[in-house]
């Protein structure tokens, strides 16, 4: 499939972001191995097999047939190879070999379907990725203790609700992350906006409290609220404050920048890396 379809189906599917300034050279993609677990469930893999546990990070966005195609979704996991990271990707609520025949074709409108029919989606997409991560402790690829997890959009979204249900996960990032349902238009006119809501990272504060956590945004998103995503921030460093001893700082860093809509950057995803890099004393 060509680089112009590939787009199209991707506008189509309500999914794309707009890619920053800085392009991306053909030689700096990373190989991506595409691995099963028993069960079935496929996931990818971004980086070599380590001789020994290596640190993890769950890179999360939609399907690996998309990731596989457009650069800027393992952009993330180039940089981290370089420092001897693996990263894993696990495709997201009906996405990719989770999509189910019927469903709507735009994925977070099948996110609201399922919603609508009672279906936790999340529970579900947690307890595959949780299996992943169980899978590659078990198999010597990941070092238990040097785990992180981040996601761009509906992957920033996944990666703070994984990091909420799994203690592994040391620190948590989101570019231009998602963090409410209701101010996607695929949920604006469902009449189970209650359930939605419940699932806002707001909910998740009690949990996150005490990780490091990196988000960044642009300041005028209208796709997923740039106002939702700060006041989820802040809500994060109140709790964090409250809980803390002392005048230390929060580690809960917020970079706002003045992209245009709903965009990811190369710059946002080296910038990810190297708070990244630190939270593990790495040199970056």
């Amino acid at each position: 499939m060509s680089f112009i379809s590939s787009r199209l189906r991707f506008l189509l599917a309500s999914a794309i972001l707009v890619l920053g300034t800085k392009a991306l050279r053909a030689d700096d993609a990373v190989k991506m191995t595409v691995l099963r677990l028993p069960s079935g469930l496929r996931f990818g893999l971004i980086g070599e097999r380590p001789t020994h546990p290596a640190p993890t990070l769950f890179v999360l966005q939609g399907s690996l047939d998309l990731a596989l195609k457009e650069p800027i979704y393992t952009e993330i996991g180039r940089i981290m190879a370089r420092h001897g990271f693996i990263s894993v990707m696990v495709e997201a609520p009906a996405h990719g070999e989770d999509h189910r025949p019927g469903e709507p074709a735009n994925e977070l409108a099948a996110w609201c379907t399922r919603l609508e029919h009672g279906e936790d989606f999340i529970r579900d997409f947690t307890t595959k990725a949780r299996a992943v991560l169980d899978y590659l402790v078990k198999e010597n690829y990941t070092d238990p203790t040097r785990v992180a997890a981040c996601g761009t959009s509906r992957g920033g979204f996944l990666a703070f609700h994984l990091a909420a249900v799994e203690p592994r996960i040391r620190c948590i990032g989101g570019i231009a992350a998602l963090s409410d349902l209701t101010e996607l238009r695929e949920f604006k006119n469902t009449d189970h906006r209650t359930q939605a809501e419940a699932l806002a990272l707001s909910t998740l504060v009690p949990r996150l409290v005490g990780r490091p956590a990196w988000i960044g945004i642009g300041n005028n998103d209208a796709r997923v609220g740039t106002d939702q995503v700060i006041a989820f921030s802040r809500l994060l460093v109140k709790a964090s404050v409250a809980t803390q001893k002392g005048d230390g700082g929060v580690p809960v860093e917020v970079i706002i920048n003045s992209s245009a809509g709903h965009h990811s950057r190369v710059e946002d995803h080296e910038l990810l890396a190297t708070w990244l890099l630190k939270q593990f004393a790495v040199k970056p």
